[in-house]
């Protein structure tokens, strides 16, 4: 039977399927049914940049100048003393998931800038926290503010974070650099230990009967895959950091594609949202599967197999497959038909 295991993170897991944050990883027991699924590791929903300032109490004043003056304002903000079990009980979910389950747990961090609250990781690693997964979540609005400083600005985050914590490094990188390869190879400088492709920024919608923008939370589809595999197969090699793929990973097949392309591991929670947490063990059932058929006695025997560097056509991740692409579609015949 062919062998499932992987490495990421320095982290050695039982398969390459770990659940991302979201509700599910919010309380031990629903640790426990992931595990008994064969989720290799989970991360915990983020800790935010807010929700830890607020710890000091010198943003409370701040969060609420002007929300006299603009009322609506107030409701883009949640509960951030209690948001997601706040700062204390994410600490004690982090010793309570350690005491109760054998699989790693991964903290995660969500912010955009350089400051205090990144000190929380080092409370997360005394809590027991394996890893450490940096989200980071900046939208640049300021017409004068260039790509270049908005990319040094991560790059400074991520070496602060890495000097003050012992336990290993994960960041999510944005799809939206304009040269995403350049920023991984450049988070691998910063020693970074994985590069997490890709994350997904939730966009607001406008509500035009209300004329509000109201959030929008949107599961992801299997198509927002594609875009995670192009990029992993091309960082493959390029970084010594080990990549993961999140966002589009559905079924057994998503996570096949995931470990060609040269990712060590594949995050899912859509797909358990929608199907329950079995539905992981089918998956992870069909990935051994697949191994037996296609002669691979390991998942490490396959990674990277499909990369840039490795496939006879490497065109095919650059601008020969747009022309490729387009010549290969067919219009229906009745297309113009009333």
């Amino acid at each position: 039977m062919s062998d499932l295991s992987t490495r990421y993170l320095g982290l050695n897991l039982k398969s390459p399927l770990i659940a991302s944050a979201s509700p599910l990883c919010e309380s031990v027991d629903n640790i426990k049914r992931l595990e008994d699924q064969g989720l290799a590791a989970v991360v915990l929903p983020s800790l935010f940049e807010e929700q830890l300032q607020l710890e000091s109490l010198s943003v409370d004043a701040d969060l609420g100048r002007g929300t006299d003056s603009f009322p609506e304002s107030a409701n883009f903000f949640p509960d951030l003393q209690t948001y997601n079990l706040g700062p204390d009980g994410y600490l004690e979910l982090i010793r309570h998931a350690k005491e109760g389950v054998n699989i790693p747990i991964i903290a995660s961090l969500n912010g955009s800038s350089n400051g205090g609250w990144l000190q929380y990781a080092r409370l997360m690693e005394e809590a027991g926290a394996d890893a450490i997964e940096l989200n980071i979540y900046s939208i640049a609005t300021d017409p004068a503010v260039s790509g270049s400083e908005v990319e040094q600005e991560y790059i400074d985050i991520v070496r602060h974070l890495k000097h003050s914590i012992r336990i290993p490094l994960a960041v999510k990188l944005s799809q939206f650099f304009s040269a995403p390869a350049n920023m991984g190879v450049r988070f691998d400088e910063a020693r970074v230990d994985a590069i997490v492709l890709f994350n997904r920024f939730y966009q607001p919608d406008f509500d035009i009967d209300q004329m509000e923008v109201a959030p929008s939370l949107t599961l992801s589809r299997p198509e927002e895959l594609l875009l995670r595999l192009h990029w992993a197969a091309i960082l493959y090699g390029h970084v010594r950091a080990d990549i993961g793929i999140t966002g589009g990973v559905h079924n057994s097949r998503d996570v096949i594609k995931c470990m060609l392309a040269g990712a060590k591991v594949a995050f899912m929670t859509s797909a358990l949202l929608r199907n329950g947490v079995h539905h992981a063990a089918h998956v992870l059932t069909e990935v051994s599967r697949w191994l037996d058929e296609h002669e691979y006695s390991s998942v490490q025997q396959m990674c990277g197999s499909m990369s840039h560097g490795a496939v006879e056509d490497p065109g095919a991740f650059e601008r020969g497959n747009y022309m490729k692409v387009l010549s290969s579609y067919t219009l229906r015949a009745n297309v113009f038909n009333d």
